[in-house]
């Protein structure tokens, strides 16, 4: 097994150590394969990583191995990596790494880490999100394409609240649409205009979507997990490695792409011929930051005239105020 070796990215050198090191058995993917794929995405995953602090997801031991989220920036973190503090619902803090240059990507891929969760703010104020992110989840007795059904009429309903959203494969069965915001929201307003988009789309496709944040209730629908926009819960970046088999990628898309691609499409292997044929087709993506009025209003319409109020929180989350009684329906009952 090679040593190790070293690896430019921009004007930085970036060492990988045991790079044959198998991170993907089934496809025989190593260390190197992982960095280099980075490197040929470079622009991309900087553009979703820019600035924000991001937990890592890592594999020391490839995607068989054990793995753990880590949040805190390593202690061997070098200088040249800039970090951020994030609070967390408890009260806790902590210095998330913030990456700022490629070689960081680089750096993190070295410690086995596959995945990066960015948070949906930068380092310059964590307590403002400057973006809403919609993870379309099927549930069992869906799949993929229910969830690009679902995305193409969340497309209709954001366009009417005068947001614009950036469609990507999750890496696996479901889809994700971020939409950039100006950041003078906090958490809990972002969060609020999330159920009230969710709660639309669940109006024009109740057979078909649900907000239900208890599996007994969803059934076979694809499920709105608005509380993806809650403090401390991220969602992969863009070209992030998703730690399953075949290596597949949380691919960005253009919208008109959503109806016919497939997860499948998009991998370690093939996504860097994509980028170098079209580039990161989200580049434009923070030019135009969107406002939440439109989708706030649309909140208060749903609690003043429907009595639709909060939905519960993640159970990390203290209990907050004018939320439900968190507890599963089924045991409530008892």
């Amino acid at each position: 097994m090679t040593e190790a070796l070293e690896l430019a990215a921009g004007g930085r050198t970036v060492r990988l150590s045991n790079p044959d090191k198998v991170y993907f058995p089934q496809r025989g993917f190593t260390k190197r394969d992982i960095a280099e794929y980075y490197l040929s995405v470079g622009d991309g995953i900087l553009r979703a990583l820019r600035n924000r602090p991001t937990t890592l997801e890592r594999y020391p031991d490839g995607v068989d191995g054990e793995s753990f989220f880590q949040k805190r920036a390593p202690k061997n973190t070098p200088d040249w990596i800039p970090t951020g503090r994030i609070s967390f619902p408890s009260g806790r803090h902590a210095d998330e790494i913030c990456p700022t240059e490629t070689g960081a990507v680089l750096w993190a891929a070295n410690l086995g880490c596959l995945t990066f969760h960015p948070w949906p703010v930068r380092r310059e104020d964590t307590e403002h999100p400057d973006e809403l992110r919609i993870d379309l989840d099927p549930q069992p007795g869906t799949d993929y394409a229910d969830a690009v059904r679902a995305a193409l009429e969340l497309r209709e309903v954001l366009r009417e609240l005068g947001l614009t959203g950036w469609p990507k494969t999750s890496g696996g069965r479901g889809l994700h649409v971020f939409v950039p915001i100006r950041p003078v929201w906090t958490f809990v307003q972002v969060r609020r205009a999330a159920i009230a988009v969710a709660r639309e789309l669940e109006r024009r496709a109740p057979e078909r979507v649900t907000t239900a944040w208890w599996k007994e209730e969803r059934g076979a629908k694809v499920f709105v997990d608005y509380n993806q926009t809650a403090r401390d819960r991220t969602i992969a970046s863009a070209y992030s490695l998703r730690p399953r088999p075949h290596a597949p990628v949380s691919a960005p898309l253009r919208w008109e792409e959503v109806p016919d691609a497939v997860p499948e499409d998009f991998d370690l292997a093939t996504m860097p011929a994509r980028f170098a044929d079209l580039g990161d087709v989200h580049a434009g993506m923070d030019e135009q930051p969107c406002g939440l009025e439109a989708a706030l209003e649309l909140a208060d319409r749903d609690e003043h005239d429907h009595g639709l109020g909060d939905l519960p929180y993640p159970p990390e989350h203290p209990k907050m105020k004018g939320e439900p009684k968190r507890v599963q329906p089924s045991r409530a009952k008892k």
